[in-house]
């Protein structure tokens, strides 16, 4: 059998495609990312907007009362009406079980011993001392928060 001669010529490499101007592809990746990066700005942005409200709101109810007692009383009230929209059984629960639904989901418990006993009668008390009142407002801005945040 014959060889056939065929002629071969040098391997020629392509020109190299140009980065500029970009694919159509990559104008819409940039585009898609972009359009997310602003969606994720704006919801981020909405959600501490949503806080910021509400906290005051918190703050401004609490601001009406003059005494560490009714500012007590106001705290258990803010807390009932934030268990009512996220649970409708929790409205009327009273002494342990209702501070079991306040600690519901806290890692520290905090709604027992005294603060749970300045929970559930401290708005009938004469007297309450100024930094049991900051301490149980700490607790209960942070359950209330949680509460109104999963509306």
């Amino acid at each position: 059998m014959a060889t056939p001669n065929l002629p071969l010529r040098n391997i020629h490499a392509t020109e190299s495609i140009p980065w500029w101007p970009l694919a159509p592809g990559w104008w819409l990746l940039i585009a898609a990312t972009i359009l997310v990066a602003t969606a994720v700005w704006w919801w981020r942005r909405a959600q501490a907007q949503r806080r910021a409200r509400v906290r005051g709101y918190f703050d401004q109810e609490l601001e009406r009362f003059e005494t560490p007692a009714a500012q007590v009383g106001m705290m258990s009230e803010l807390l009932r009406r934030a268990a009512r929209l996220h649970q409708p059984q929790a409205a009327h629960l009273q002494g342990e079980e209702w501070l079991a639904v306040l600690n519901r989901g806290l890692k520290d418990r905090p709604f027992r011993d005294e603060l749970g006993a300045l929970i559930l009668d401290g708005g009938f008390r004469r007297d309450v001392a100024v930094a049991d009142r900051d301490r149980l407002r700490d607790a209960v801005e942070r359950r209330f928060m949680r509460w109104v945040r999963n509306i």
